[in-house]
């Protein structure tokens, strides 16, 4: 059975992955209303990928035990003044991500809960990935500043994204 705190903790993360997930397809239909759809498809393959994040924590809570217990979750942010605001929103969004991992894999480290830890190093390890791969898009946004063909070539690039690859 798996300390109370750490359940507690796992359902938090639970929804902090789920926020992320309903962030991102919010973003993605705001790319495809803008005629931007190799980042909205960008955009669609991170919430897939922020919903497979819930689900292999609920299905590691559930294994040990625990029950799940989902909260609300608040409306998402729909509207950005440009590609470069929308990635820089999703930075923060991966970056509060990364805190909040951090503060779970503390937890169980605190409760020497060894079996959470390495479950969790996974997690660790996926968001450096997460947040170089947006980090990597913003340097070429700002690269490309107000170049059109550049956002177009853009566009194409993160289009051509499968799930499970890297970004630019």
């Amino acid at each position: 059975m798996i300390h109370q705190e750490l359940q507690d903790a796992l359902n938090s993360q639970i929804n902090q992955e789920l926020t992320a997930a309903y962030n991102y397809l919010a973003i993605s239909a705001y790319f495809e209303e803008d005629n931007l759809d190799g980042f909205s498809s960008w955009m669609h393959l991170q919430h897939l990928e922020e919903l497979s994040h819930a689900q292999r924590l609920q299905t590691y809570l559930l294994d040990r035990g625990g029950q799940l217990e989902l909260e609300a979750i608040e409306k998402p942010r729909s509207s950005f003044s440009g590609p470069l605001e929308a990635f820089e929103f999703s930075l923060e969004t991966e970056q509060e991500n990364t805190k909040s991992i951090n503060k779970l894999y503390e937890i169980a480290l605190r409760l020497n809960d060894h079996t959470t830890k390495s479950h969790l190093q996974w997690f660790l390890d996926e968001q450096v990935e997460e947040e170089k791969s947006v980090e990597e898009v913003i340097t070429t946004l700002k690269r490309i500043d107000d170049d059109v063909t550049g956002l177009l070539y853009l566009n194409d690039k993160l289009g051509a994204r499968k799930p499970g690859t890297p970004t630019v």
